[in-house]
């Protein structure tokens, strides 16, 4: 898949969020790149770089205050090639792009992984 049909993947699964959850998206910038940098892996203690699918930097807005205030933009990283090699085990792209969307956005909103996993059904 070419980077732009991604990119469209992406803009169609940003699109797709309600708009109560996107206008308190207006300060979270998303970025695809192919993979994750060495530093990122090693602060996440993750080994490989086909291991990590999207990330969000940021503070969760329940964690924000008025008194407060950041320059940057919070971050959804995407990780196009990971989520590329995803999609050859029988899944499709968009699916994918949209759960790991989905996902770092629950991040921005406050939810750890592990309630994260039990929200997509996905808890032992």
């Amino acid at each position: 898949m070419t980077r732009d049909l991604f990119n469209r993947q992406v803009a169609r699964a940003l699109e797709a969020i309600p708009e109560e959850f996107q206008s308190k998206m207006e300060n979270v910038e998303v970025l695809v790149e192919d993979f994750a940098d060495d530093e990122t892996l090693d602060s996440l203690g993750i080994e490989s770089a086909w291991d990590l699918l999207g990330l969000y930097v940021g503070v969760p807005i329940t964690q924000q205050s008025v008194f407060s205030f950041s320059l940057l933009p919070e971050r959804i990283y995407l990780y196009r090639r990971p989520i590329l090699r995803a999609a050859r085990r029988g899944r499709e792209v968009h699916q994918i792009i949209r759960e790991v969307v989905i996902h770092e956005i629950g991040h921005h909103f406050g939810f750890d992984d592990t309630q994260l996993e039990e929200m997509e059904g996905r808890s032992e």
